[in-house]
């Protein structure tokens, strides 16, 4: 028997780590950096959902906020409608004098309120016609006005911080007629 110790596998002293525990090691060590990397993603996913929560629910906030009075500026609008039309009825008549100062005030009150409200009266005349504004209720045939302008309004358009409301009821231009 040789008795060279060169031939001799070593034994592992204590608290020496032999090739297979530091295999092992390793490989509950890559084990865990993978889970740690993705447990860091998953947190990182769920603080940009609570960010994009926590934003939608400031724009809903703020959207509301902009946009309450709605049904309130809708119903408003018939109102401001049938003053200007009472307005226009009354002319010139000298006896309704009175009545056509007290509503044109009233007019001024609404429109002020409107302001304040941001409601906006689009009264395109002249304008290019706009399908996301205007309503073409008809086409008129003319040679003095650029085809596709808005001629007249039959009845004016009202935004509420830029949203629309009501589109503005317009007869545009068109071509005149090939036999005129």
């Amino acid at each position: 028997m040789s008795t060279n110790p060169e031939h001799e596998p070593a034994a592992a002293a204590p608290g020496q780590d032999t090739p297979d525990t530091v295999a092992a090691a390793d490989a509950e060590l890559a084990v865990a950096q993978v889970q740690l990397q993705e447990a860091r993603e998953a947190q990182l996913r769920a603080l940009a959902e609570m960010e994009n929560v926590r934003k939608r629910a400031q724009r809903d906030v703020e959207s509301a906020h902009r946009f309450a009075v709605e049904r309130f500026a809708a119903d408003m609008i018939e109102v401001r409608d049938t003053l200007e039309l009472g307005l226009a009825a009354a002319g010139a008549a000298p006896e309704a004098a009175k009545f056509v100062e007290g509503a044109q005030a009233t007019l001024r009150m609404v429109d002020k309120a409107f302001e304040r409200a941001g409601i906006a009266v689009m009264d395109p005349v002249g304008q290019s016609f706009n399908p996301e504004f205007h309503e073409a209720i008809m086409a008129q045939p003319t040679a003095d006005h650029p085809v596709g302008s808005v001629l007249a309004v039959v009845q004016k358009g009202f935004t509420l911080n830029g949203r629309l409301l009501r589109p503005a009821r317009v007869v545009i231009a068109r071509g005149p007629d090939p036999a005129s």
